[in-house]
């Protein structure tokens, strides 16, 4: 059915086409086209304000012992540092 209607719609552009370059069909511009006239001006106005209490993520890092493989397969703790991640409000130190 698709395919019924696509060739149907190529003919009327060839078509179209054969009536364009032959001469049968010809358009010619009778008067010229114009943008309209438009004012556009603005007063006033204003952005809008906000308060925004947000938290401040604190990233860092603190010694904490795990355990450490040691090459014969013992395990020993050691001491390294491992990172932190924190949340504490603006006002707090």
């Amino acid at each position: 059915m698709s395919r019924k209607i696509l060739a149907i719609l190529a003919i009327i552009v060839v078509v179209v086409i054969i009536l364009f370059a032959t001469g049968f069909w010809d358009v010619q511009q009778t008067q010229e086209g114009e943008l309209p006239n438009v004012d556009v001006s603005a007063e006033g106005g204003e952005l809008p304000a906000f308060d925004v209490d947000s938290k401040e993520v604190v990233v860092g890092t603190t010694e904490t012992n795990i355990e450490v493989p040691e090459v014969d397969v013992d395990t020993k703790e050691a001491e390294v540092e491992v990172p932190v991640v924190g949340v504490k409000d603006n006002g707090e130190e």
